[in-house]
């Protein structure tokens, strides 16, 4: 059974915009294709989102949540299993264990760090593992701009630029998924 790991925010983004939805079917997209979802265990913003899209249609969720933030009762209740860890860091070493390949939906900071971690371990060879952009009404594309930028400049190798895989339908991040090949690892 295939799991992926799903970063994402703990808004639901500016009134209006089509964020959540956009979560809420990702969760079901990936509950009708079977595969596992692993997230943040929250039931707020688009992370309740993704989740309960998943429940929806009979998927199993995963949950990994640090107790400070369960004990504000932010843990979304209805989930297959939720496991408690002590600090961030734990979490994202959890979610990285547990999944095969990793999405990220818009969200804010703690989203942009998740998945820059995930893929500098995936240049340093620390995983091999798929991992894209879910860009949202073109919520990432600045940030895709400016990450070709960094390469034209010299810092970030073109086939690490490739390896972020960026896509505006769910379905069509999957297929990239299912055809990704990791470059070489930086150090060889």
């Amino acid at each position: 059974m295939m799991r992926i790991a799903v970063f994402c925010g703990s808004a639901d983004g500016r009134p209006g915009s089509r964020y959540k939805d956009a979560a809420f079917k990702l969760g079901q997209v990936l509950a009708e294709r079977g595969i596992e979802v692993v997230y943040g265990g929250a039931r707020v913003g688009l992370m309740g989102a993704v989740a309960s899209g998943a429940l929806s249609e009979g998927g199993k969720v995963i949950g990994v949540l640090p107790k400070g933030l369960a004990d504000r009762e932010l843990a979304h209740p209805e989930l297959t299993e939720l496991r408690l860890v002590e600090t961030m860091h734990q979490r994202k070493a959890l979610m990285s264990d547990l999944a095969d390949a990793f999405i990220a939906l818009p969200g804010g900071v703690g989203t942009f760090e998740e998945i820059f971690e995930i893929w500098c371990w995936a240049q340093l060879g620390i995983h091999h593992k798929p991992f894209g952009l879910l860009s949202i009404d073109g919520y990432y594309d600045k940030l895709v701009e400016f990450i070709r930028q960094s390469s034209d400049e010299g810092f970030v190798r073109p086939e690490y630029v490739d390896m972020l895989m960026v896509e505006s339908d769910a379905e069509q991040l999957l297929a990239a998924f299912d055809s990704y090949q990791p470059p070489a690892d930086k150090w060889g």
